[in-house]
């Protein structure tokens, strides 16, 4: 679970401080940088797992290639950035499996990852993209004591905070940097001996110290490593979701939205319980019933929801069963009750832990029926006033929108705002992303005084039609100006006339 995420030199993240809670909502226009904070997360989680070349390839490029590197970094006409830099302030789980199948646990599960690359370029090849290198990498705790103060989104002390926050350490750091320029060697440090770090040249690296930790070295790194990987980007695509799965296919829910039979015929096929005669026996219909009960929130035309499994042909396909008893297989129900379902099988699904982005969760999804996809959204997060277990999973969920209705819906502490605002750098002007609260909300509690959204920029969400201005010589009327209408709107509308 990230909880502060400070960006700096990375596209138009030039200098973002953002605090976030289980569950938060980005608003802000079209091109102000919403996606490129998603963007900032998804090169981090990738940096977790892959050498520098293949992350920074797995990010939308902007202002140029998508092979070149300097695509990434913050751009103002034609100057680049030198470097950029990420902290991440984290909550990782307590144990993670490494790549050989073992186990390590964490001596303590509240860190800081702080990670800082250049722009390399290749003199002798002046056509090259050129290479990103790592200037500075270190991972370090913060104190158990000290975590009140880094956790400062309502949440209950004892039956959540001291159940995901746990151990102690002493040293500073687990990953640490020393030296300058080619002499810079990044260290591993021994998590619970006593024993010297490993120490790599930082200039050669071809990817993170984090990205291959193991148990038997570094568990806690390896905590942290897996927890940056589990933050992914959901981008749910009907064509994916729509599609039947081999009865072999993959358990799990796919980025894209594949394997969702799949992923819900075995989710249904483990709920077991024990008999009075020790019989242990499948009840397939307790997720079923949950998954249709979801989604009658939505449509209402729900009776049942299941998975047809035809083992001539060796598929599984999507059914969803109306209240008349009219079977409608997954390639007939429309997107947004596709994306819905999809999001309401991950929300049972306890193995889908970390964090969760997903972009414009209104897509295809009514005005009316809005609030329900954001409940179910915040039913995905974990629940920070009940205890983490298998019913309150340690995962996060973070929306971005341009909604009026999915911002006037989100719980006030919730919502950020995405502004441009200008700024002078080496005498050059340019915009740059910033991330506002509302008032009386627990993130102005941040010693950094996070700048508070003002109620103008607010209004343009809560009340969209009074922001227009109806022309002297309109030919066409608008829905808004119908003086029948007139009269119910919550707010009343500026008009010239």
């Amino acid at each position: 679970m990230i909880i502060r995420l400070k960006v700096k030199g990375f596209k138009n993240l030039v200098d973002v401080d953002v605090r976030f809670g289980p569950f938060t909502c980005v608003a802000g226009v079209n091109g102000v940088g919403k996606s490129n904070l998603f963007d900032a997360i998804r090169f981090l989680s990738a940096l977790a797992s892959r050498p520098l070349t293949e992350a920074a390839l797995s990010v939308r490029a902007e202002g140029g290639s998508a092979s070149d590197m300097r695509s990434l970094f913050h751009r103002v006409g034609n100057h680049y950035a030198e470097r950029m830099s990420f902290e991440a302030e984290m909550i990782v789980p307590a144990e993670a499996v490494d790549d050989l199948g073992q186990t390590g646990e964490a001596s303590i599960t509240i860190l800081r990852y702080f990670l800082e690359l250049g722009y390399r370029r290749d003199n002798l090849n002046t056509s090259s993209p050129g290479s990103l290198e790592i200037i500075k990498e270190e991972l370090s705790h913060i104190k158990k004591g000290e975590a009140g103060r880094h956790l400062l989104f309502p949440h209950s002390r004892k039956k959540w905070r001291e159940k995901v926050i746990v151990g102690a350490r002493r040293s500073p750091y687990f990953i640490s940097t020393e030296g300058h320029g080619d002499a810079r060697v990044i260290k591993l440090h021994q998590d619970r001996s006593k024993g010297r770090p490993l120490a790599r040249a930082a200039a050669i690296l071809p990817r993170t110290v984090l990205s291959v930790a193991n148990a038997a070295e570094s568990p806690t790194v390896l905590c942290a490593r897996r927890e940056m990987e589990s933050w992914r980007i959901l981008q749910l695509e009907p064509s994916a979701l729509r599609k039947p799965d081999e009865i072999n296919a993959s358990p799990h829910l796919a980025l894209n939205g594949a394997h969702l039979p799949a992923n819900l015929y075995h989710l249904a096929q483990s709920t077991i319980f024990e008999t009075k005669n020790k019989d242990v026996i499948i009840d397939s219909d307790v997720i079923l019933s949950k998954v249709a009960n979801r989604l009658s929130t939505l449509i209402g035309d729900v009776r049942r929801v299941w998975v047809d499994r035809d083992d001539k042909r060796e598929i599984l396909t999507l059914q969803a069963t109306g209240s008349d008893g009219t079977d409608h297989p997954a390639r007939s129900l429309s997107d947004g009750t596709l994306r819905f379902l999809a999001l309401s099988v991950l929300e049972l699904d306890v193995t889908a832990q970390g964090l969760i982005c997903l972009e414009e969760p209104e897509n295809g999804i009514h005005p009316e029926r809005i609030p329900a996809m954001l409940h179910l959204l915040q039913d995905i997060a974990t629940d920070p006033d009940e205890p983490v277990d298998d019913t309150n999973p340690l995962r996060q969920v973070i929306v971005n929108t341009h909604s009026p209705a999915v911002v006037s819906e989100v719980p006030d502490g919730s919502l950020l705002v995405a502004e441009l605002k200008e700024d002078i750098q080496d005498d050059r002007r340019f915009n740059k992303v910033s991330f506002s609260c509302l008032s009386d909300t627990w993130r102005t509690k941040a010693p950094e005084k996070t700048p508070i959204v003002s109620k103008g920029k607010l209004l343009v969400y809560l009340n969209p039609a009074s922001h227009y201005i109806r022309e002297k010589k309109r030919r066409t009327r608008r829905v808004v100006d119908r003086d029948d209408l007139t009269m119910l709107l919550p707010f009343g509308r500026r008009v010239d006339e």
